[in-house]
């Protein structure tokens, strides 16, 4: 056996020893570098660009303006393509733009034979712009009268507008007997802070583009650009080699097509773009900050009648993954609570004069489970319900289908965790101790629940492939399209590969490089999907190696193939299993056989046109100073339902990284901006991520269920565990002062001032 255990990763030891490769380390020495030039305002256009004295700089090689570029526009978001033109992104960028839409857009570039050349240049840049007054909020951007539209072909600066309603809400809210509950709730932007900064560097060779890049998504690189550039997908070649975190941010296509369209600019020679850490704060991608308004209608036993929720996204600059943000947040909030008679949804995207949102781990969902588990909290302390009954009483049952894209919930453990968290976290003993406290240090417990999808079908195309190919030794080379981003992917396709075949794990050796030349194709790492769909491509292909090993063998053998199995890298008799031939003698018969010589190798894709959805619970103690607004966490535990676990030790490591995430997003993380748009805090010192110093010890415990849409009972796990740290904390600190807080980062100043404004201190 091999899925369900904890084995060590197959990248572990590259990882720990440094021999592991990334980008920067396999950048040729003689590299040119290259610097981009970022605008000094939010809004407006440049107007001219004098480069003259930059030029004259000691190893400038070239130096590109937003005036020398090709003026068609392409889409960065790493979405699946479809040649159904309503499923492709928005084309809203340019690789240099003359009309500015946020502080640090980009305007110019040099490419020099040194950094220190290329930063000299870049300070002797001289720019005059048409400045306007920047929008910096979507109702500011929305019903702006005086300022320019940010994109002329929006007038109103409204990417995006959607909505839904199940059941008839007018008719629903004539309930008399409906207690209603409204709440407004405001998410505030951050960035995904991975060690790793966007990185690339391209070159040409027989007449076609090579880029190498820190990507999550190779193959969506390839056609994107290959879009920019105005050249056939097939002369573009991307390589992806270890990577260093994404969390999101390079499931966008950053810099890369600036990079290829500068190596052509010098004959093709290579050149590396490299962001400084206050670039990738400012000009790669954001969590969108988003303003959600709730109302309920519920009767007084705690059963929703009626649901609406409007929720209005702050898009930034350009479109990126766009609507795809709050429309998949509205979806969610659809999911995870069932009411009795309607719900309705309202969701806008609105582009502002700040930097750019896009993916973030969870895509939507934190955002819209902190308004909705503070508004259930809040509903169930003003009705004096038992906070968690209330919840399970009104949350989504096994069998539930999504009535506008058929997702089904086919497994659930929800209860399961809920309990399990409620023990651990002693909540009958502590909920009721910690009410009506008083005194300047407090304690209190909360909780949020939640539920996620697995992957992006039907809303987008899901396919992957996988290959396999049989080693003079036995062993198996396995490569997939799929992306290791440092989550643990290329150790669990091992784990099912080793599993399906009969194989040790030792003897399947992943290739965790990616290149779209070499590699089989797959959309790449985002929506917490790999292990659902490429698991599902690994499995059909290690079916079909199995089969053709068992083929081989039983042509060597003289014997039937229904008599034969493979386990523990032998051939064996199926029913007495006493071994017939090992894997390293018929690997050397197969490729070396002077009767039958036959190299064994399997490649298959699949379509997936499934999706399930994952579910678990966090629960969190905390203590309060009332005096400094400081928030100690006592304890925290995520308990998840993620089907069947693979590898249950990387699994609760997946679950600390993306809890620390959610415990930043709670307390401190928020991307500050003046009111001129440009960046307050663009940097590790003053953006406050949180450290070792400030994380808790972290609890993890699972559910596991089967699911049966899984290759293996597995579902989605990546994304989920940041998802309800949040209003967990919130809801805890709800309960330890009666104070409710619906904004995010809950951050001292913020409590010290909501505590003066009750009478608190």
């Amino acid at each position: 056996m091999s899925v369900g255990e904890s084995v060590k990763r197959v990248d572990a030891y590259e990882k720990v020893t440094g021999r592991a490769k990334y980008t920067d380390d396999l950048c040729p020495r003689t590299a040119l570098v290259a610097k981009v030039l970022h605008s000094t305002i939010a809004s407006g256009y440049v107007k001219s660009i004098e480069i003259e004295e930059a030029l004259k700089v000691k190893g400038v090689v070239k130096i590109v303006t937003c005036f020398d570029v090709p003026s068609h526009t392409f889409p960065t978001a790493g979405h699946p393509w479809s040649t159904d033109s309503s499923h492709q992104d928005v084309a809203d960028r340019r690789l240099l733009n003359t009309h500015i839409r946020y502080y640090g857009d980009d305007i110019a570039a040099v490419v020099a034979e040194d950094e220190v050349a290329a930063s000299r240049a870049l300070r002797l840049i001289k720019v005059e712009y048409e400045a306007f007054t920047p929008l910096l909020t979507p109702n500011e951007a929305m019903h702006a009268t005086s300022a320019p539209p940010i994109h002329e072909n929006y007038p109103d600066n409204i990417l995006c507008h959607s909505d839904f309603e199940i059941g008839h809400y007018e008719e629903a809210i004539k309930d008399p007997d409906l207690i209603w509950f409204e709440g407004e709730y405001d998410t505030q932007m951050v960035q995904h802070c991975h060690i790793e900064p966007a990185v690339s560097f391209a070159y040409e060779d027989n007449h076609r583009m090579i880029v190498v890049s820190s990507t999550q998504i190779p193959h969506i690189m390839r056609r994107v650009i290959a879009q920019a550039l105005g050249v056939p997908f097939g002369q573009v070649r991307v390589i992806k080699p270890y990577i260093g975190g994404g969390f999101g941010n390079k499931q966008d296509v950053l810099y890369e097509p600036l990079n290829a369209f500068l190596s052509k600019q010098v004959g093709g020679k290579c050149v590396k773009l490299e962001l400084s850490r206050e670039e990738v704060f400012t000009c790669t991608r954001t969590r969108h900050s988003v303003q959600i308004k709730l109302k309920t209608g519920v009767r007084a036993d705690g059963r929703i009648v009626t649901r609406k929720i409007e929720a209005l996204a702050n898009q930034g600059a350009y479109a990126s993954h766009g609507h795809a943000i709050v429309s998949n947040a509205i979806t969610g909030f659809r999911h995870i609570y069932q009411q009795e008679k309607a719900v309705k949804a309202d969701a806008y995207t609105v582009f502002t004069n700040l930097p750019c949102g896009g993916a973030m781990r969870g895509y939507g969902i934190p955002q819209v489970t902190f308004a909705c588990e503070s508004h259930m909290q809040d509903i169930a302390e003003a009705l004096h319900l038992d906070p968690i009954a209330f919840r399970m009483q009104n949350a989504m049952q096994l069998g539930y289908k999504d009535p506008f894209l058929g997702i089904t919930c086919y497994s659930s453990g929800l209860k399961e965790c809920v309990e399990k968290g409620m023990e651990y976290i002693h909540w009958h003993e502590k909920y009721p101790a910690y009410q009506d406290q008083t005194g300047p240090i407090r304690k209190g417990v909360g909780m949020g629940i939640f539920s996620y999808k697995t992957g992006v079908y039907p809303i987008s195309l899901e396919t992957a492939s996988a290959r396999l190919v049989l080693n003079q030794d036995g062993s198996a080379q396995l490569q997939m399209g799929a992306t290791e981003i440092g989550q643990g992917a290329d150790t669990v396709f091992s784990q099912m590969a080793a599993e399906t075949i009969g194989f040790t794990l030792d003897q399947i050796h992943i290739v965790s490089t990616q290149d779209t030349d070499i590699s089989p194709f797959d959309t790449g790492a985002y929506a917490s999907r790999q292990t659902y769909v490429s698991g599902m491509a690994v499995k059909k292909t290690a079916a079909l190696f199995k089969e053709r090993l068992l083929s081989y063998a039983a042509y060597l053998l003289k014997v039937p193939e229904s008599t034969l199995d493979i386990q523990n890298n032998e051939i064996i008799n199926s029913v007495t299993k006493d071994c017939l031939i090992t894997l390293p003698a018929l690997a050397l018969e197969a490729f070396y056989n002077l009767d039958y010589a036959s190299h064994i190798t399997a490649e298959s894709s699949v379509q997936c046109k499934n999706n399930t959805i994952s579910f678990g619970v966090c629960f969190a103690e905390i203590e309060v100073d009332l005096a400094l607004g400081r928030i100690k966490i006592l304890d925290i535990i995520n308990v998840h339902d993620s089907g069947v676990l693979i590898n249950p030790q990387l699994a609760k490591a997946q679950v600390h990284g993306s809890m620390s995430m959610g415990l930043g997003y709670a307390l401190s993380e928020q991307l500050l901006f003046d009111a001129k748009g440009k960046p307050l805090n663009p940097n590790l010192l003053d953006y406050k991520l949180p450290t070792s110093m400030d994380t808790p010890d972290l609890a993890v415990d699972f559910v596991e269920t089967v699911d049966p849409s899984g290759p293996y009972g597995n579902k989605s796990l990546g994304e989920p565990p940041a998802i309800p740290v949040a209003p967990a904390i919130r809801n805890a600190l709800l309960q330890a002062t009666g104070i409710a807080f619906n904004s995010l980062p809950i951050t001292p100043h913020k409590i010290i001032e909501k505590f003066k404004e009750n009478g608190l201190i």
